[in-house]
């Protein structure tokens, strides 16, 4: 959920799994998507529809690249 309401859970956002994500990208640097995408569904119930928000967040930042040849992001944040 990109616009916040009263009714919303905070665990079950965008910015939750993004926090998420790049926490796992700190920690490994590098990840493959499908990878990612598994970790995701994984630890949140909507992780599947919030996934690509989320990345997609992380890249507007600046926090993350994409290497198309081999399917994955980096982190290169500070």
């Amino acid at each position: 959920m990109l616009r916040p309401t009263k009714h919303m859970d905070p665990d079950r956002s965008v910015l939750a799994l993004a926090a998420l994500l790049l926490k796992r990208l700190r920690k490994a640097r590098i990840e493959e998507y499908s990878s990612l995408r598994r970790t995701a569904v994984d630890k949140m119930p909507d992780g599947d529809t919030l996934f690509p928000s989320a990345l997609s967040l992380l890249y507007l930042l600046g926090l993350v690249e994409y290497r198309s040849r081999s399917d994955a992001f980096e982190y290169v944040g500070p």
